[in-house]
C-alpha cells in the first residue's frame, strides 16, 4: 500500500492510502476520492517529504500520542507490500467521543472495503505473518487480521512497521 497527502480544489490537505499509485490514479479519475472538509472530488496528490526512519526504529509519528481508535475485539490491522502499513486498532478504545461525522464515517468505511479488496485476511495469524513477510519467510503483500495491544507493541519493538486503522462497520450493514 501506498500513503500519499492529497489537495483537493479547495487546498484543503488530507491523507489517504492506496494499493498502488495506479489505484489512486484510477479513484482520483473516477472522482470517488472525496475531501473530509469538502467533500469535493477534484483531488491531486499533494508535495510530501519523504518518510526516512532510523535504523531499528517503527516511523510512528501518524499515530504517536493518539488514543487508539476503536475496532472489533482483539483489532485488526494491516502490512502492505514493502512492510509500511495502515493498521487497524487494537483494544477497542473509543476514537472520539461521540458519534463520527458521516463524512468521515463513509470514508473509513470505503477504505476498509479497500483494505478487504485489496489485502489477505489473516486472522489471529497477523503479527505472526508480519514476522515471517520481515524475515523474507512470506511473500511481502498487504495483509490484516487481529493483533492484541501486545502483539502490536512487540512487533513495533522489533521494527516491524503496522498502521492502526479505525475497523467501522461495512458500508452494506
Amino acid at each position: 500500500m501506498i500513503h500519499y497527502q492529497l489537495r483537493c480544489g479547495e487546498a484543503h490537505e488530507f491523507d489517504g492510502w492506496f494499493k498502488d499509485s495506479a489505484a489512486f490514479d484510477r479513484l482520483a479519475g473516477a472522482r470517488l476520492v472525496q475531501c473530509p472538509v469538502c467533500g469535493g472530488t477534484e483531488v491531486s496528490r499533494a508535495l510530501m517529504a519523504p518518510a526516512i526512519g532510523r535504523k531499528g526504529r517503527v516511523e510512528a509519528a501518524a499515530t504517536e500520542g493518539q488514543p487508539a481508535p476503536a475496532a472489533p475485539p482483539g483489532g485488526n490491522a494491516s502490512v502492505p507490500p514493502g512492510g509500511n502499513a495502515p493498521v487497524p486498532a487494537g483494544g477497542g478504545a473509543p476514537m472520539t467521543a461521540g458519534p463520527l461525522p458521516a463524512q468521515v464515517r463513509a470514508m473509513l468505511q470505503r477504505l476498509r472495503a479497500e483494505v478487504e479488496r485489496n489485502c489477505d485476511y489473516v486472522g489471529k495469524e497477523f503479527a505472526d505473518e508480519a514476522r515471517r513477510m520481515a524475515r523474507g519467510e512470506s511473500d511481502r503483500r498487504g495483509i490484516y487480521g487481529e493483533a492484541s495491544e501486545a502483539d502490536a507493541e512487540a512487533l513495533h519493538d522489533e521494527g516491524i512497521e503496522i498502521a492502526r486503522i479505525p475497523w467501522v462497520p461495512p458500508a452494506d450493514s
